[in-house]
Protein backbone atom coordinates (compact mmCIF):
# COMPACT_ATOMS: atom_id res chain seq x y z
CA UNK A 1 0.00 0.00 0.00
CA UNK A 2 1.39 3.70 -0.65
CA UNK A 3 3.22 5.39 2.19
CA UNK A 4 3.33 8.92 2.84
CA UNK A 5 6.14 11.05 0.90
CA UNK A 6 7.04 11.78 4.87
CA UNK A 7 7.98 8.45 5.32
CA UNK A 8 11.14 8.78 5.84
CA UNK A 9 11.13 11.74 7.37
CA UNK A 10 9.79 10.44 10.75
CA UNK A 11 11.23 10.63 13.95
CA UNK A 12 11.19 6.78 15.25
CA UNK A 13 9.86 6.26 18.93
CA UNK A 14 11.59 3.21 21.32
CA UNK A 15 9.34 -0.06 20.13
CA UNK A 16 7.24 -1.80 22.17
CA UNK A 17 8.60 -4.55 25.00
CA UNK A 18 5.46 -5.65 26.48
CA UNK A 19 5.07 -5.32 29.84
CA UNK A 20 7.81 -2.61 30.36
CA UNK A 21 5.65 -0.64 27.25
CA UNK A 22 2.83 -0.79 29.00
CA UNK A 23 4.14 0.54 31.93
CA UNK A 24 6.01 3.39 30.86
CA UNK A 25 3.33 4.24 28.72
CA UNK A 26 0.77 4.51 31.54
CA UNK A 27 3.67 6.52 33.96
CA UNK A 28 4.02 8.95 30.57
CA UNK A 29 0.45 9.03 30.30
CA UNK A 30 -0.16 10.27 34.30
CA UNK A 31 2.60 12.68 33.93
CA UNK A 32 1.18 13.94 31.42
CA UNK A 33 -2.46 14.16 32.46
CA UNK A 34 -0.84 16.10 35.49
CA UNK A 35 1.02 19.08 33.72
CA UNK A 36 -2.59 19.11 31.49
CA UNK A 37 -4.26 19.80 34.61
CA UNK A 38 -2.30 22.46 35.47
CA UNK A 39 -2.90 23.81 32.23
CA UNK A 40 -6.14 23.40 31.84
CA UNK A 41 -7.54 26.45 33.51
CA UNK A 42 -5.42 28.57 31.09
CA UNK A 43 -7.52 27.24 28.32
CA UNK A 44 -10.84 27.33 29.13
CA UNK A 45 -11.67 31.23 27.54
CA UNK A 46 -11.84 31.36 24.03
CA UNK A 47 -8.92 33.25 22.12
CA UNK A 48 -9.71 36.54 21.08
CA UNK A 49 -10.76 37.20 17.63
CA UNK A 50 -8.65 39.70 16.50
CA UNK A 51 -7.64 41.08 12.81
CA UNK A 52 -4.29 40.09 11.34
CA UNK A 53 -2.17 37.57 12.77
CA UNK A 54 -3.73 34.58 14.97
CA UNK A 55 -3.32 34.44 18.57
CA UNK A 56 -0.41 32.59 19.85
CA UNK A 57 1.90 33.60 16.44
CA UNK A 58 5.31 34.62 17.33
CA UNK A 59 6.46 38.49 16.23
CA UNK A 60 8.78 38.99 13.18
CA UNK A 61 9.40 37.35 9.87
CA UNK A 62 9.73 33.67 9.76
CA UNK A 63 10.62 31.25 7.26
CA UNK A 64 8.44 29.34 4.81
CA UNK A 65 8.64 25.23 5.89
CA UNK A 66 9.13 24.52 2.71
CA UNK A 67 10.41 27.09 0.37
CA UNK A 68 7.97 27.94 -2.05
CA UNK A 69 5.15 26.49 -0.49
CA UNK A 70 2.07 28.12 0.77
CA UNK A 71 2.12 26.13 4.15
CA UNK A 72 3.47 28.88 6.67
CA UNK A 73 -0.13 30.71 5.25
CA UNK A 74 -2.46 28.29 5.57
CA UNK A 75 -4.06 28.43 8.91
CA UNK A 76 -3.85 25.33 11.62
CA UNK A 77 -6.80 25.06 13.28
CA UNK A 78 -6.71 22.47 16.40
CA UNK A 79 -9.70 20.90 17.87
CA UNK A 80 -9.29 19.57 21.44
CA UNK A 81 -10.93 16.08 22.73
CA UNK A 82 -14.23 15.14 25.11
CA UNK A 83 -13.88 17.76 28.38
CA UNK A 84 -10.82 19.26 27.52
CA UNK A 85 -9.87 22.78 25.98
CA UNK A 86 -7.44 24.39 23.66
CA UNK A 87 -4.78 23.89 26.51
CA UNK A 88 -3.97 20.62 25.57
CA UNK A 89 -2.38 21.81 22.63
CA UNK A 90 0.53 24.30 24.39
CA UNK A 91 3.38 22.07 23.28
CA UNK A 92 2.19 20.87 19.59
CA UNK A 93 1.42 24.55 18.89
CA UNK A 94 4.97 25.90 19.80
CA UNK A 95 6.44 23.49 17.59
CA UNK A 96 4.23 24.48 14.40
CA UNK A 97 5.46 27.51 15.34
CA UNK A 98 8.93 27.69 15.00
CA UNK A 99 8.91 25.67 12.20
CA UNK A 100 7.37 28.64 10.68
CA UNK A 101 3.70 27.99 10.49
CA UNK A 102 2.06 32.01 10.85
CA UNK A 103 -1.41 31.20 11.39
CA UNK A 104 -2.78 29.10 14.33
CA UNK A 105 -5.48 29.10 15.55
CA UNK A 106 -8.02 26.84 18.63
CA UNK A 107 -11.55 26.22 19.31
CA UNK A 108 -13.31 25.54 22.38
CA UNK A 109 -16.25 23.63 22.02
CA UNK A 110 -19.11 23.43 25.42
CA UNK A 111 -18.53 20.01 26.98
CA UNK A 112 -22.44 20.80 27.06
CA UNK A 113 -22.68 20.20 23.75
CA UNK A 114 -25.40 17.06 23.33
CA UNK A 115 -24.72 16.34 19.48
CA UNK A 116 -21.43 15.93 17.62
CA UNK A 117 -23.14 17.65 14.53
CA UNK A 118 -23.68 20.76 16.54
CA UNK A 119 -20.14 20.71 17.30
CA UNK A 120 -19.05 20.54 13.61
CA UNK A 121 -21.19 23.19 12.60
CA UNK A 122 -19.98 25.36 14.90
CA UNK A 123 -16.53 24.22 13.79
CA UNK A 124 -17.37 25.31 9.98
CA UNK A 125 -18.45 28.52 11.39
CA UNK A 126 -14.84 29.03 13.02
CA UNK A 127 -12.98 27.69 9.77
CA UNK A 128 -14.94 30.36 7.58
CA UNK A 129 -13.90 33.34 10.21
CA UNK A 130 -10.45 32.19 10.54
CA UNK A 131 -10.50 32.31 6.48
CA UNK A 132 -11.91 35.34 6.23
CA UNK A 133 -9.35 36.45 8.61
CA UNK A 134 -6.62 35.44 6.88
CA UNK A 135 -7.11 35.98 3.13
CA UNK A 136 -6.88 32.14 2.83
CA UNK A 137 -9.16 29.68 0.99
CA UNK A 138 -8.08 26.45 2.30
CA UNK A 139 -7.04 25.70 6.43
CA UNK A 140 -5.19 22.44 7.62
CA UNK A 141 -7.29 20.93 11.32
CA UNK A 142 -5.48 18.79 13.61
CA UNK A 143 -8.25 17.02 16.27
CA UNK A 144 -7.58 15.16 19.17
CA UNK A 145 -9.67 12.37 20.09
CA UNK A 146 -13.58 13.46 19.77
CA UNK A 147 -12.00 16.95 18.05
CA UNK A 148 -10.67 14.68 15.14
CA UNK A 149 -14.58 12.96 14.73
CA UNK A 150 -16.22 16.39 14.57
CA UNK A 151 -13.55 17.85 11.95
CA UNK A 152 -14.01 14.29 10.45
CA UNK A 153 -17.85 15.04 10.47
CA UNK A 154 -17.72 18.62 9.17
CA UNK A 155 -15.35 17.38 5.91
CA UNK A 156 -17.25 14.62 5.36
CA UNK A 157 -21.12 15.24 6.05
CA UNK A 158 -21.11 19.27 5.73
CA UNK A 159 -18.88 20.06 2.60
CA UNK A 160 -15.94 20.92 4.83
CA UNK A 161 -13.86 19.39 2.01
CA UNK A 162 -14.14 22.60 0.31
CA UNK A 163 -11.95 24.60 3.59
CA UNK A 164 -9.66 21.74 5.00
CA UNK A 165 -6.82 20.75 2.99
CA UNK A 166 -5.31 18.00 5.19
CA UNK A 167 -7.24 16.80 8.33
CA UNK A 168 -4.72 15.31 11.03
CA UNK A 169 -6.38 13.54 13.59
CA UNK A 170 -4.87 11.75 17.35
CA UNK A 171 -6.24 9.11 18.82
CA UNK A 172 -9.29 9.77 17.04
CA UNK A 173 -12.21 6.83 17.56
CA UNK A 174 -13.14 6.88 13.19
CA UNK A 175 -14.82 3.15 13.90
CA UNK A 176 -16.34 3.97 16.90
CA UNK A 177 -14.78 3.01 20.50
CA UNK A 178 -16.15 0.78 22.73
CA UNK A 179 -16.12 2.90 26.09
CA UNK A 180 -16.87 2.28 29.62
CA UNK A 181 -20.95 1.61 30.38
CA UNK A 182 -20.94 4.80 32.38
CA UNK A 183 -19.04 6.86 31.06
CA UNK A 184 -22.73 6.48 27.67
CA UNK A 185 -24.28 8.65 30.24
CA UNK A 186 -23.16 11.83 27.87
CA UNK A 187 -24.76 12.00 24.34
CA UNK A 188 -21.52 12.65 22.73
CA UNK A 189 -20.16 9.77 24.46
CA UNK A 190 -22.84 7.66 22.89
CA UNK A 191 -22.04 9.17 19.55
CA UNK A 192 -18.65 7.73 19.44
CA UNK A 193 -19.57 4.23 20.12
CA UNK A 194 -18.82 1.45 17.74
CA UNK A 195 -22.71 0.94 15.72
CA UNK A 196 -23.91 4.24 16.51
CA UNK A 197 -25.97 6.61 14.28
CA UNK A 198 -23.45 9.19 13.95
CA UNK A 199 -20.63 6.37 13.11
CA UNK A 200 -22.83 4.73 10.70
CA UNK A 201 -23.29 8.03 9.10
CA UNK A 202 -19.31 7.95 8.47
CA UNK A 203 -19.35 5.21 6.69
CA UNK A 204 -22.19 6.18 3.68
CA UNK A 205 -20.00 7.29 0.74
CA UNK A 206 -18.01 10.27 0.78
CA UNK A 207 -17.33 10.40 -3.41
CA UNK A 208 -15.27 13.21 -4.42
CA UNK A 209 -13.84 14.09 -0.76
CA UNK A 210 -10.93 16.40 -1.40
CA UNK A 211 -9.00 16.56 2.09
CA UNK A 212 -6.27 14.23 2.63
CA UNK A 213 -6.73 12.10 6.24
CA UNK A 214 -3.54 11.76 8.46
CA UNK A 215 -4.72 9.46 11.09
CA UNK A 216 -2.32 8.79 14.21
CA UNK A 217 -2.85 5.69 16.18
CA UNK A 218 -1.00 4.39 19.21
CA UNK A 219 -1.29 0.39 19.64
CA UNK A 220 -0.98 1.48 23.61
CA UNK A 221 -4.24 3.61 23.80
CA UNK A 222 -6.13 2.58 26.08
CA UNK A 223 -9.05 4.63 25.18
CA UNK A 224 -9.40 3.42 21.90
CA UNK A 225 -11.06 -0.38 22.16
CA UNK A 226 -10.07 -1.65 19.96
CA UNK A 227 -6.56 0.62 18.98
CA UNK A 228 -7.55 -0.23 15.47
CA UNK A 229 -10.47 2.01 15.87
CA UNK A 230 -8.01 5.07 15.37
CA UNK A 231 -7.55 4.34 11.89
CA UNK A 232 -9.32 5.45 8.89
CA UNK A 233 -11.20 3.35 6.63
CA UNK A 234 -12.96 4.37 4.33
CA UNK A 235 -12.44 3.47 0.40
CA UNK A 236 -13.91 6.71 -1.06
CA UNK A 237 -11.14 9.28 1.41
CA UNK A 238 -7.69 9.78 1.05
CA UNK A 239 -6.16 8.67 3.89
CA UNK A 240 -2.72 7.18 5.54
CA UNK A 241 -2.74 5.68 8.91
CA UNK A 242 0.43 6.15 10.99
CA UNK A 243 1.01 3.64 13.88
CA UNK A 244 2.64 5.19 17.19
CA UNK A 245 4.51 3.03 19.29
CA UNK A 246 5.14 3.43 22.88
CA UNK A 247 3.00 6.00 24.09
CA UNK A 248 -0.82 5.89 24.81
CA UNK A 249 -3.87 8.43 24.39
CA UNK A 250 -2.99 11.77 26.52
CA UNK A 251 0.66 11.71 24.98
CA UNK A 252 -0.47 11.65 21.55
CA UNK A 253 -1.16 15.73 21.60
CA UNK A 254 2.15 16.26 23.44
CA UNK A 255 5.10 13.79 22.56
CA UNK A 256 7.39 15.62 20.60
CA UNK A 257 8.08 13.45 18.16
CA UNK A 258 4.59 12.61 17.37
CA UNK A 259 4.55 17.11 16.92
CA UNK A 260 7.38 16.49 14.28
CA UNK A 261 5.75 14.02 12.44
CA UNK A 262 2.40 15.85 12.06
CA UNK A 263 4.39 18.97 11.27
CA UNK A 264 5.53 16.75 8.11
CA UNK A 265 2.55 15.60 7.66
CA UNK A 266 0.81 19.03 7.11
CA UNK A 267 4.15 20.29 4.98
CA UNK A 268 3.54 17.37 2.29
CA UNK A 269 2.31 18.89 -0.65
CA UNK A 270 -0.51 16.91 -2.62
CA UNK A 271 -0.13 15.53 -5.14
CA UNK A 272 -1.19 16.80 -8.81
CA UNK A 273 -3.45 13.34 -9.08
CA UNK A 274 -5.21 13.50 -6.27
CA UNK A 275 -5.74 17.47 -6.88
CA UNK A 276 -7.38 16.31 -10.44
CA UNK A 277 -9.76 13.97 -8.83
CA UNK A 278 -7.90 10.24 -9.40
CA UNK A 279 -9.09 7.56 -6.95
CA UNK A 280 -8.08 7.77 -3.30
CA UNK A 281 -4.81 6.77 -1.72
CA UNK A 282 -5.14 4.46 1.69
CA UNK A 283 -2.04 3.84 2.89
CA UNK A 284 -0.12 2.89 6.59
CA UNK A 285 3.04 4.18 8.29
CA UNK A 286 4.59 4.38 11.67
CA UNK A 287 6.47 6.60 13.93
CA UNK A 288 8.35 3.52 15.53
Amino acid sequence: MKALPFHSLLPRLPGPRFPAALLGATVLELVVLTGHLVAYPFGLTQERRTPGPLPGTPPGPRPSPLPGSPAAERPVVLLHGFIDNRSVFVLLRRALARHGRRHLASLNYSPLTRDLRTAAELLGRHVEEVCARTGQREVDIVGHSLGGLIARYYVQRLGGDRRVRTLVTLGTPHGGTAVAPGAGIHPIVRQMRGGSTLIEELRRPAPGCRTRFVSFWSELDQVMVPVETACVDHPDLDAVNVRVTGIGHLALPVHPAVAAAVREALETQETQETREGTAPSTGTTSVA
